[in-house]
């Protein structure tokens, strides 16, 4: 029995930990591998890891969108956002899900934010938001503001939403929630962060999906202007054990992830020192 993470480039991925320990904490016997795969490649991996025995795989950037139609079928949530970062292999069929949905839900959860009729606001309009508009909206938030690079391109593709440019964002008032779904901040360029500090202070909570650094500059202003901040580090978490709640049929208790989450952040920490 194993599994594995399909991507493009994976030499700094920190699945293989995880899901090591998770093994470990349930006492499973299986193995956890990287599997680079070239675009062009992707369909005979998805075929050959079915035929080779796999029980199941993690999808990571640039194939969560391709990999749909090398599939038999999609779970719901994974309909509903146009991505798939799991696949089950089970009776001879590929089935995709989106944990990355429910990892950000065990986020927040965890850390107690209250979502109904609250006012968020998103930053950037790429692959990594389309998982966090889905949840935030699945949860009755109020109000959604997305914030973009080029307003063009994310009108095109968010065709319903508010989208503003950065430098617009010290004009929103009375908001709730600023999630930072960029790249920006992401080791090694830790000195960079996505807005300015003048413009964090109108928020409650500001949530960074980045767990590398464990405090980016952005939740560095946060915390600076009295904001409750949390790190991507726990959606990581729960988004990989949700992954092997579908591949094992079983439910994980929240201590397992709680116990998952300490070893990581010592491991990180001692990445970051």
């Amino acid at each position: 029995m194993f599994f594995g993470l399909i991507g493009e480039k994976l030499k700094h991925s920190f699945s293989p930990i995880i899901h090591s320990i998770i093994f470990e904490e349930l006492n499973i016997k299986s193995y956890y591998h990287l599997f680079e795969v070239k675009r062009e490649d992707l369909k005979e991996a998805i075929y050959g890891l079915k035929a080779l025995g796999a029980k199941g795989v993690n999808v990571t950037i640039p194939y969560k969108v391709e990999v749909i139609k090398y599939l038999d079928s999609i779970s719901s949530e994974a309909k509903r956002i146009g991505a798939v970062n799991t696949i089950c292999f089970k009776d001879n069929e590929a089935i995709g899900y989106n944990t990355d949905y429910y990892g950000f839900g065990i986020m927040l959860d965890k850390h107690h934010i209250d979502l109904k009729n609250k006012k968020a606001v998103i930053l950037g309009t790429g692959g990594a938001s389309k998982s966090v508009i889905q949840y935030l909206l699945d949860k009755g938030i109020g109000d959604i503001t997305l914030v973009s690079r080029n307003v063009d391109s994310g009108k095109e593709k968010y065709k319903n939403f508010k989208i503003m440019s950065y430098d617009k964002i010290g004009l929103l008032k009375e908001q709730d929630l600023i999630i930072n779904c960029t790249p920006c901040g992401m080791h090694p360029n830790v000195q960079n962060s996505p807005i300015r500090k003048k413009d964090i202070f109108n928020f409650k909570v500001a949530v960074d999906l980045i767990y590398n650094p464990l405090e980016t500059l952005f939740l560095k202003y946060g915390k600076e202007e009295g904001l409750k901040t949390i790190n991507g580090l726990y959606m990581l978490v729960g988004q990989a054990v949700k992954a092997q709640e579908f591949w094992n049929g079983i439910k994980i208790n929240s201590s397992v992830c709680d116990k998952i989450y300490e070893k990581i952040c010592d491991i990180q920490g001692g990445y970051n020192g």
